[in-house]
């Protein structure tokens, strides 16, 4: 086993045992404490936020996967090409605008709650999965194409049969990316009451107590990673099937 393999390993198995049972560890976080406050988020369960977090982050990134990439294939279509700068121009809207002014605006819509992290998180997925849509699809051989089409290949075979699989690496890439803007970013959804990592870090700060913010921090921070990991092992594989050197995949 390489040792990355060894380090991705070691830390995936010190998360779970972390979230799993946090308080076996409190003697690690106690020199961060003051005035006998407790060393272990005491509020809820560390598990159980976790999985929220990750619940809010999933259903938000598959709504940005599906929304981005119809969009990416429809303006790559002869019908859709004059929509592709009204387009940039919609996805672009969560980067303009901050996470927090999406969630002041939601929260009047929506109310308090999972929605307007929701809407935010969708909001600011979107791009990085349009634009490597886009790029995978536009950057397809027009040989292969060519081949298709001499094949019979109707436009929707050659959508579901080459296009799509030949870009798949490359929005693989794009979900990643807006999987791990959404992990940090789902942090603010608990200044709206919604439940996730964030709530163990702003208990922390609004009780000045470090050790809560490490926490909640570190738990990110680790999945941020391991995740990143996971899904760029799945692209190097799928680039591989494709014959193509992984460092060919942005």
């Amino acid at each position: 086993m390489k040792p990355s393999s060894v380090i991705r390993l070691a830390a995936l198995i010190l998360l779970l045992a972390f979230i799993a049972r946090p308080h076996a560890f409190a003697f690690l976080f106690e020199p961060l404490t003051v005035n006998r406050a407790p060393a272990i988020y005491n509020q809820g369960s560390l598990l159980a936020l976790t999985l929220q977090h990750l619940r809010t982050v999933v259903l938000a990134t598959l709504a940005s996967t599906l929304i981005a990439v119809a969009l990416g294939i429809f303006v790559t279509r002869p019908a859709g090409a004059e929509f592709l700068p009204l387009s940039r121009s919609l996805v672009n809207i969560g980067q303009t605008f901050p996470p927090i002014a999406v969630l002041a605006i939601a929260v009047p819509l929506v109310g308090f709650g999972e929605k307007p992290t929701f809407i935010a998180l969708f909001l600011y997925g979107l791009l990085p999965i349009f634009e490597n849509t886009l790029t995978g699809l536009t950057q397809i051989s027009p040989q292969a194409l060519e081949a298709a089409r001499g094949m019979g290949m109707n436009p929707r075979q050659r959508l579901l049969e080459v296009e799509l699989p030949l870009a798949l690496p490359v929005i693989l890439a794009g979900i990643r990316l807006s999987v791990i803007i959404s992990l940090g970013t789902a942090t603010i959804g608990s200044t709206v009451a919604a439940k996730g990592l964030g709530e163990v870090i702003i208990a922390g700060l609004q009780s000045n107590n470090i050790a809560f913010v490490l926490q909640g921090g570190l738990v990110v921070a680790l999945l941020a990673v391991l995740i990143h990991d996971g899904l760029g092992l799945i692209e190097r594989q799928a680039a591989r099937k494709l014959g193509r050197s992984p460092d060919e995949v942005p």
